[in-house]
C-alpha cells in the first residue's frame, strides 16, 4: 500500500518529466501545518542546479502536477516551495484502506536483508546494571522494527564469558567461597569473592601470581577450572534470563566470547598470510597507514606473550556472522566509548574483502540527578534487577490509588506493563546519543510524553468499546467532516511513513514521538467529537476511527517492546 508521501513523490516525478526536468528534491511532511500537509523543495534544488528562478520553475511544475485526486490545487510559497493540502475525501479513502489492512499501511522493505543485531552483551560473573538498559532496549526495538519491515533478524547476545577476571574468580572460588551464600544469591557471592580477591591481589604479589596461574590453567583446559567456569556462567545466564523475561526480550543466539576461542589462532594466521597484519615488536598488529583517521591507531590482534584480545575475538565473530550466519548486515548496539574499536574492526573486515553492511549504533549515558553517571549512594552501579523491581513497585502504588478495585492478578500484570514500559519508553523517546537524567516522576507520569500517557490513551479507547458493548463496525469508507477527526485520520495515515524512517539513522525516538502526537490527536478528537452519542453513519465511522487509533497505538508500542494493558 502506497502512502500519501510516495503517491505525491510519484506525481511530482511525472510532472518534472513532462516539463523536461530531472527528478530532484523530495516530498516531506510540511514543517508548518498552516502551509499544508506536504511540501517539496524540488524547484529550489533545480533552480540552484540550472541557475534559474526557483519560483518560476515551481509555477511551471505546478501547472503539470496532476494531484486532484489527492489534494487541493498545490500552492507555491516563499522562494519556491510547492505545498500540498490533502482533500478530506482522499484522507477518508486512505484511512479506510488502512483500517482493512493487517499491516496498518506499512509496506515491507523493497530489499530484504539478513541482519545480525548484536545488543545487550553483559559480562558473566557480574550482575547487569542500569547502564545495560540502553543497549538492550534500543537493540530490541530496532530488531522488532527491522523484522516487521520484512528483514530476517538474528538477535545475538555476545556474552563476555572469557577473560582475565576469571583468574580472580576461580582463585576466590577455591579460597574464599561461602557455599551457603552461593545458594542464597549466587551472583552476589561471585561478585564478593572477585572483589575480595582483587583487593588481595593488589596488595600481595603472590595472590596476583596465583590468579594468573588459575587463568593459565583455565585457558589450557584444566578440568577443575573449566567446571568452576561453567558453574559461574550457568549462574549468570540464569540471572540474565530472568531479567530478559521481565523485559520481554528474546535472543536467537547467545554465543559467548568463549565460543570463538578455537578460531582465534586461525584469524591471526590468515591476516598475517594476506598481509593485512604484520609482526611488530613481537606482537601481531594491523596498521592503517593509508587511513588518516586511524593512521596513528594500530590494532593489536595478538599480544607479545601470544595472548589474544577483544579485537581478535570480534574479528572471529565477524567471520562467523558472515560465513556461517550469511549476514548481509551486522548492527552493533554498543556504547559510544567503543567507537575507535569498531572503526578498526570494520576497516580490517573491509580489507579482508567482506562487503556486509557494518553499523556501530552508539548511544549516550543515563545520568543521576547530579548529572553524573547514575550510581547508588555508595557509589556502585545501580543493579538492573533492582531498577526494574522498583519500577513495578512504583507503578503498583499508582494503580492502588487510581483503581483499587482491580483484582490482585490484574494489579500485578498492569504494574509490570506500566513499570517496564515506562523505563523502556523514557529511554527510547530520547535521541539515542543524548545523555538523559533518570527521573521516576517524569517517566511514570500520566501526562506528557510517557508510556503511561500512551497506555492510558489505549485504555480509554478500549473503554469506549466496553461501553458500546460491541466491536468496531465494518464500514467501507469513513465519514470525516470535523477538523479533529480529519486531523486524527491524517495522523493515522502517517504511521506507514514513520516506521521505515526509524532505520534510516536507527532512531526509535521518531516512532515514540509520533505515537505521542497520535495520542494527543486522539484526545483532541475524543473531546471534540461525540462517538457513542452520534447518529449513524457518523457513529460507526467514529468507532472505526477509535478502533484504528487503538490498533496503531498498540502496534507502535509493541514495535518499541512495550505492552499495553486493557485497564489501568
Amino acid at each position: 500500500m502506497q502512502t500519501f508521501q510516495t503517491l505525491l513523490a510519484k506525481k511530482l516525478s511525472d510532472a518534472l518529466a513532462k516539463v523536461g526536468l530531472p527528478d530532484a528534491g523530495e516530498v516531506t511532511p510540511a514543517t508548518d501545518p498552516r502551509f499544508g500537509d506536504y511540501q517539496t523543495n524540488a524547484a529550489l534544488v533545480l533552480g540552484k542546479q540550472r541557475g534559474e528562478n526557483p519560483r518560476a520553475l515551481a509555477e511551471k511544475i505546478v501547472a503539470r502536477l496532476d494531484v486532484a485526486d489527492l489534494c487541493e490545487p498545490p500552492a507555491v510559497a516563499g522562494a519556491g516551495f510547492i505545498n500540498f493540502t490533502l482533500r478530506p475525501d482522499a484522507i477518508a479513502k486512505k484511512t479506510s484502506e488502512i483500517l482493512r489492512d493487517k499491516r496498518l499501511g506499512v509496506a515491507e522493505a523493497e530489499l530484504n536483508q539478513r541482519i545480525v543485531v548484536d545488543f545487550g552483551s553483559p559480562n558473566v560473573a557480574k550482575p547487569m546494571h542500569v547502564g545495560h538498559i540502553r543497549s538492550i532496549v534500543l537493540g530490541d526495538a530496532l530488531a522488532r522494527i527491522a523484522q516487521f519491515l520484512g528483514h530476517e533478524v538474528i538477535r545475538d547476545n555476545h556474552i563476555g564469558d572469557w577473560g582475565t577476571q576469571f583468574g580472580m574468580v576461580i582463585y576466590g572460588w577455591k579460597n574464599l567461597l561461602d557455599r551457603q551464600s552461593l545458594r542464597r544469591d549466587p551472583l552476589a557471592e561471585i561478585v564478593r569473592i572477585y572483589k575480595e580477591t582483587n583487593d588481595r591481589a593488589t596488595r600481595d604479589p603472590q595472590v596476583r601470581e596465583a590468579c594468573r596461574q588459575e587463568l593459565v590453567k583455565l585457558q589450557a583446559g584444566d578440568k577443575e577450572n573449566i567446571d568452576i567456569w561453567n558453574e559461574c556462567v550457568a549462574f549468570s545466564m540464569q540471572d540474565f534470563e530472568q531479567i530478559y523475561e521481565g523485559l520481554d526480550v528474546r535472543y536467537d543466539l547467545q554465543c559467548g566470547e568463549s565460543f570463538y576461542n578455537d578460531r582465534l589462532a586461525g584469524v591471526v594466521e590468515r591476516l598475517l598470510k594476506s598481509g593485512v597484519a604484520e609482526i611488530s615488536e613481537d606482537a601481531v598488529v594491523v596498521f592503517f597507514r593509508d587511513n588518516p583517521e586511524l593512521a596513528d591507531k594500530p590494532c593489536i590482534i595478538r599480544k607479545r606473550d601470544g595472548g589474544f584480545n577483544y579485537a581478535t575475538t570480534d574479528l572471529a565473530t565477524v567471520d562467523y556472522r558472515i560465513n556461517d550466519l550469511k549476514a548481509d548486515a551486522i548492527w552493533y548496539v554498543v556504547g559510544a566509548p567503543q567507537t575507535l574499536h569498531f572503526k578498526q574492526i570494520f576497516e580490517i573486515a573491509r580489507r579482508e574483502g567482506y562487503r556486509s553492511d557494518f553499523r556501530h549504533i552508539t548511544f549516550g549515558s543515563i545520568l543521576g540527578e547530579d548529572r553524573k553517571l547514575m550510581k547508588t549512594r555508595s557509589g556502585e552501579n545501580v543493579p538492573l534487577r533492582d531498577l526494574l523491581e522498583e519500577a513495578c513497585k512504583r507503578a503498583r502504588k499508582i494503580i492502588d490509588e487510581k483503581n483499587p478495585d482491580l483484582s490482585e492478578a490484574d494489579k500485578i500484570d498492569i504494574a509490570q506493563k506500566i513499570g517496564i514500559g515506562a523505563i523502556k519508553y523514557f529511554d527510547l523517546s530520547q535521541y539515542r546519543m543524548t545523555d538523559y537524567i533518570f527521573s521516576w516522576e517524569r517517566m511514570l507520569s500520566l501526562h506528557g510524553n510517557t508510556a503511561p500517557y500512551l497506555q492510558n490513551a489505549y485504555v480509554r479507547i478500549r473503554s469506549i468499546f466496553r461501553k458500546a458493548g460491541e466491536s468496531a463496525s465494518k464500514i467501507d469508507t469513513l465519514i470525516l467532516s470535523d477538523f479533529a477527526e480529519i486531523n486524527l485520520a491524517k495522523r493515522l495515515c502517517q504511521f506507514a511513513e514513520i516506521v521505515p524512517q526509524v532505520l534510516n539513522d536507527f532512531r526509535p525516538n521518531i516512532l515514540a514521538n509520533y505515537l505521542f502526537e497520535l495520542a494527543n490527536s486522539f484526545h483532541t478528537f475524543y473531546e471534540a467529537c461525540p462517538v457513542l452519542k452520534s447518529e449513524e453513519p457518523v457513529r460507526s465511522s467514529r468507532l472505526a476511527l477509535c478502533d484504528l487509533s487503538g490498533r496503531v497505538l498498540q502496534h507502535g508500542l509493541d514495535l518499541l517492546g512495550i505492552k499495553v494493558p486493557e485497564k489501568m
